[in-house]
């Protein structure tokens, strides 16, 4: 008789066999893979007084792990850029309690990728992982589940399923169109947007700085070093906590040695500006970047102009570089939508919410044809 499913929840990523979860994997998403997300837990990333309590799910047939997914008790809303302070504060406001919750997400990360983690796309085994999100909720009484930024086939596993309320919102990607180098992709941009590019990066350049890429392999402690204290003054510049840590970063070298890189940035034989990146087979994705010096056009070369050049090389398809920024739209980069499941067990917040997130999306649709309207592209896609 087969295996009846069993759900296991790990305190610790480290209890479940790497090479079983990354076996999981649809594609070589770099960050839901066994490497990054233990990593986040063993180098003090993630700890419960900022709001994360690793619980991953694991469910397992018989001997066998069949489906998993990243999953996180949440303390609070840091670090998941799926804003929900204002169904926090609703709660707040009737006396209930919305923390603790349920996140399926990767920590830090607004990065779309495969959430529900299954065995060559079983679509059954993708509805038991959403089952048994919703079950750990009402067992415990949570006040809700989110999935954060789910790829594609995560999302068709929510088309039928009335009690999650879907969210979308938009991020600038860049995707490329078959051009062969810079210059050609400069080529489908119109004149006046091609011009400014071109001022930009001549600007950087006649400030004397060069730029290098490096993959992790080819980093030196000291690359790293100059990396992280760029990272970490950047958020505190912004007020924000700098969760990554400097044996975090040190840690991505050995586990994901071609798939980290990093843009440096030296003018005068000095380092003045670096970005983190990370890539899988067809994207790249931008991450974190610091700078020592305020040079014009200095952040767009190192975080925007180094990565198209450096995906029209190595032939990806794209190069999300992360959050926000409307001013990414006139550097090539057009919104592409980001995709959010929510349980909420209360029906009477489960309505309000849903009514809210509906008017949301109304607006926001409005928003991408705002922007498209100034579309950098002298033609739209094909």
């Amino acid at each position: 008789m087969a295996h009846e499913l069993e759900a296991r929840l790990h305190p610790r990523l480290a209890e479940i066999d790497a090479a079983q979860w990354d076996a999981l994997r649809p594609d070589d998403n770099p960050f839901v893979s066994h490497a990054w997300l233990s990593g986040l837990e063993q180098h003090g990333c993630i700890e419960a007084e900022h709001g994360w309590v690793p619980q991953h799910l694991a469910l397992h047939r018989g001997a066998t792990l069949v489906a998993a997914a990243p999953l996180y008790v949440k303390l609070n809303s840091h670090g998941e850029y799926v804003f929900d302070w204002s169904w926090a504060g609703a709660y707040a406001r009737h006396g209930l309690d919305y923390y603790p919750k349920l996140l399926c997400a990767v920590p830090y990360s607004p990065v779309t990728g495969p959430r529900l983690l299954v065995r060559e796309g079983d679509t059954v085994l993708r509805g038991a992982l959403i089952d048994t999100l919703a079950t750990l909720v009402q067992r415990n009484a949570w006040s809700s589940a989110h999935v954060n930024f789910a790829a594609p086939d995560d999302v068709a596993a929510f088309a039928d399923r009335a009690d999650w309320l879907p969210r979308f919102d938009w991020q600038f990607h860049w995707q490329n169109r078959g051009w062969s180098d810079f210059e050609q992709f400069l080529a489908a941009l119109t004149a006046k947007k091609r011009k400014n590019i071109r001022q930009e990066r001549a600007q950087v350049a006649r400030a004397g700085v060069r730029c290098t890429i490096k993959h992790g392999d080819e980093m030196s402690d000291a690359d790293w070093r100059v990396l992280h204290r760029f990272y970490r003054a950047t958020f505190d510049e912004k007020g924000n906590y700098a969760a990554l840590t400097l044996d975090f970063f040190r840690h991505l070298s050995a586990a994901l040695p071609r798939q980290v890189l990093a843009v440096l940035a030296e003018r005068g034989g000095r380092t003045i500006a670096a970005a983190l990146l990370l890539r899988s087979r067809d994207t790249l994705y931008g991450r974190y970047w610091g700078s020592e010096q305020i040079l014009p056009g200095l952040h767009f070369e190192v975080c925007y102009y180094q990565g198209i050049e450096y995906c029209l090389r190595h032939g990806l398809a794209r190069f999300e570089p992360g959050a926000q920024g409307e001013h990414k739209l006139a550097r090539g980069f057009l919104p592409t939508s980001t995709d959010s499941f929510h349980f909420v067990a209360d029906a009477r917040f489960r309505r309000a919410i849903g009514d809210a997130l509906r008017q949301e999306a109304r607006g926001l649709a409005a928003y991408r044809d705002e922007l498209l309207r100034h579309s950098p592209y002298a033609a739209p896609a094909a």
